[in-house]
């Protein structure tokens, strides 16, 4: 029996043969779930969900839709004991990929190839990023800096002014250079920059019995 654990390594390797150069993101907040894994091309996102021999698929309806608000491909990578069902429980335009263990190591077969996803919006995907991001973006089209605006009245007016087939790119320009070991200095830089206040830090109560 194959677990999550078994099949991600070996799955990195044959997604970065597949599409060449990647960004992978794991364990990624999408709506109300977490995407197994994003993969980030060039100009698209690719969700890919992981249901081993040891998983069901109590959440999998939850999942479909929450990936298809941000993804423009979706994958689910099965055990072989679902590959005979699997196709009943996700849209038709998800592709399917089995997976079982074999004497050389782990094997894929794609079973179905992924369409584009029509449930996609470009605005859950724009959310996504940090807002030091999206000024990136919005000094890249020459825009107004907004800076006393929130992201959401920011996210608008990106979406107002760049032609959404050059934003699909910049946004995973975007994602392709984030980079997670100076994300504080990053975001503390930023706010100095334009003059916003710093976070305060969450106070923790402390409780203490009465006795």
């Amino acid at each position: 029996m194959l677990y999550d654990k078994d099949i991600r390594e070996p799955l990195f390797m044959y997604f970065e043969e597949k599409y060449g150069k990647t960004r992978v993101f794991e364990e990624k907040r999408m709506g109300n779930s977490r995407a197994d894994i994003l993969i980030i091309t060039e100009k698209d996102f690719i969700g890919i969900e992981i249901k081993s021999d040891a998983d069901t698929y109590a959440r999998l309806s939850g999942q479909v839709k929450d990936y298809d608000r941000y993804c423009d491909y979706n994958y689910v990578v099965v055990g072989s004991t679902h590959g005979t069902h699997i196709g009943e429980h996700v849209p038709e335009y998800w592709g399917i990929i089995t997976v079982e263990e074999t004497e050389k190591g782990v094997d894929f077969y794609e079973l179905r190839a992924p369409s584009k996803n029509p449930e996609g919006r470009i605005d859950n995907k724009l959310a996504i990023l940090w807002r030091q991001e999206m000024a990136h973006i919005q000094k890249l089209n020459n825009m107004h800096e907004y800076k006393r605006e929130s992201k959401a009245f920011v996210t608008s007016k990106i979406l107002e002014k760049v032609p959404h087939d050059i934003l699909e790119k910049q946004i995973c320009d975007e994602l392709f250079e984030r980079d997670y070991t100076t994300i504080a200095e990053s975001i503390a830089r930023y706010r100095e920059e334009n003059g916003l206040h710093k976070r305060r830090k969450k106070r923790i109560s402390k409780r203490y019995k009465i006795k």
